[in-house]
């Protein structure tokens, strides 16, 4: 069995006693796969990729069930990058596994060096509700092609996507090798107090530094996938309809509940109205007039009734203190409904301006100096995404050298999540480490340092130390 139920009462500290059954389990295979090879661990990637596809029709239901998310998205968001990073493994392990010669340096003369990729054995991955499926199986491609073992702990606020995930994951491994626990904070608790060797988290900077800090009890290795207000700016030399239709895409997919979409626009001033006049005209096309979008079969809802008053409560606020709503601000409370929603002439002090929305709220802000606008973003935590919407080089230029994010996109938003080839994560409060591709197998890999000795000139250094040995010092200082 490697999927566990959250129990209550007694029967939790039974469950305690099987997540520690299964990572004592763990611990064993993992000293095995240290020998693991690429086709012992090719064989588990595509295995799992063929389950999710097989199980495909129950993935896209699940999003339904969970969000009211649109079969295209599900497919677009949810299958699609697992696919592509299992395919990505699959094509280029064998190049990632291999050692790395490295030449020796002015001091290593007489000696060959490389570094080797070994699994850092067992690992714990800590999904989040937004993207389950996503979220999940994608840092668990990466787990099993670097070799480790894997307990995977999705989040209890998606019992549909959570219970899909199970299918898979029983169809595929033995508990020693991948196992899954679900359940809300105690059994998060429960893993967290285990010593993983690393652990893999996506969620929230609050409970990152929850992650963090149960990590460091153990100096057990994190890879913190966080999240913060990502910014994007729009200048006066951008192409608005380009800009408003990628823009409201980006935000309003999975109903803006996305880590890396857009939180707020800044838009300089002599383009502001015409900007949201675009963004009105996107959304009515996208998603009805009006009252339209609440029956809208492009539009996602709210993952429960509490993040629904959680978004609502941000918009009371932004109202009560003077905002403008340009389009949207219908709610259903009961439905998890929440109308694409656009604000303009936010006050500083709204809470919308301080905590990450996550949600379908929008603001808009005019600027007029560029650089006013790099000393707000500055003046806040490093964001986990930055958006530019310009033709202006100078003034792309200025915003990737001034500003700090942990990605980054020109004239798009989003996308950096599926590009293969690059790193995908925050700095500082929205994140710590990489993922995908080769950077998810680094992850989960430790870079093993080995020298070999071929002449050791080592010995002229070895005591008693004499004046020569002391003239050889002062030569390396000087040559190295």
């Amino acid at each position: 069995m490697n999927i566990m139920t959250t129990p209550t009462g007694t029967e939790f500290d039974q469950t305690q006693l099987e997540i520690r059954r299964v990572f004592d389990a763990q611990g064993i295979t993992a000293l095995r796969l240290r020998q693991s090879g690429k086709a012992e661990r090719l064989q588990k990637v595509r295995k799992l990729k063929s389950a999710l596809l097989a199980h495909k029709d129950e993935v896209i239901a699940a999003g339904f069930a969970d969000f009211g998310k649109p079969a295209v998205e599900v497919e677009l968001s949810e299958i699609l990058p697992v696919i592509a990073e299992a395919n990505d493994a699959i094509r280029k392990l064998g190049r990632w596994m291999k050692p790395k010669k490295v030449w020796p340096s002015r001091m290593m003369a007489g000696t060959s060096g490389y570094t080797q990729y070994e699994p850092k054995g067992r690992v714990l991955i800590v999904a989040p509700w937004n993207y389950p499926v996503n979220l999940s199986l994608g840092p668990l491609v990466s787990a099993l092609a670097a070799g480790n073992t894997v307990i995977l702990k999705p989040s209890e606020m998606t019992p549909h996507a959570s219970a899909v995930i199970g299918k898979i994951v029983r169809a595929v491994f033995t508990e020693d090798e991948v196992a899954l626990f679900e359940g809300d904070a105690p059994v998060a608790q429960a893993l967290l107090e285990l010593p993983f060797d690393h652990i893999f988290f996506t969620g929230s900077p609050a409970v990152g530094k929850i992650v963090m800090a149960a990590a460091a009890k153990h100096l057990a290795s994190v890879t913190l996938e966080l999240g913060g207000k990502s910014p994007t700016i729009v200048d006066q030399t951008a192409d608005l309809r380009a800009a408003a239709q990628n823009i409201l895409w980006a935000k309003f997919t999975n109903n803006g509940q996305t880590c890396i979409a857009p939180d707020h626009i800044y838009v300089h001033a002599s383009v502001k109205e015409a900007f949201l006049g675009h963004c009105v005209a996107v959304l009515e096309s996208a998603y009805g007039k009006g009252a339209e979008q609440a029956g809208s079969a492009s539009l996602a809802r709210i993952v429960n009734q509490r993040h629904t008053a959680r978004v609502k409560s941000l918009l009371d606020d932004a109202t009560a203190r003077g905002a403008r709503i340009v389009t949207g601000g219908a709610i259903d409370e009961a439905q998890r409904y929440i109308a694409p929603t656009l604000l303009d002439g936010i006050p500083d002090d709204a809470k919308i301006m301080r905590e990450e929305i996550f949600g379908p709220l929008l603001p808009v802000i005019g600027y007029d100096q560029l650089d006013t606008v790099i000393a707000r973003i500055n003046a806040e935590p490093k964001p986990l995404a930055l958006y530019v919407w310009s033709r202006k080089q100078a003034n792309i230029a200025k915003v990737m050298q001034q500003t700090s994010s942990g990605g980054a996109c020109i004239n798009h938003c989003v996308v950096q999540f599926l590009h293969g080839n690059l790193p995908f994560g925050g700095v500082n409060n929205s994140g710590i480490g990489s993922a995908h591709g080769h950077y998810g197998f680094l992850a989960f890999s430790h870079e093993r340092a080995v020298v070999r000795t071929r002449i050791m000139l080592a010995k002229m250094f070895y005591p008693p130390y004499s004046s020569l040995t002391r003239r050889l010092v002062a030569l390396f200082i000087k040559t190295v």
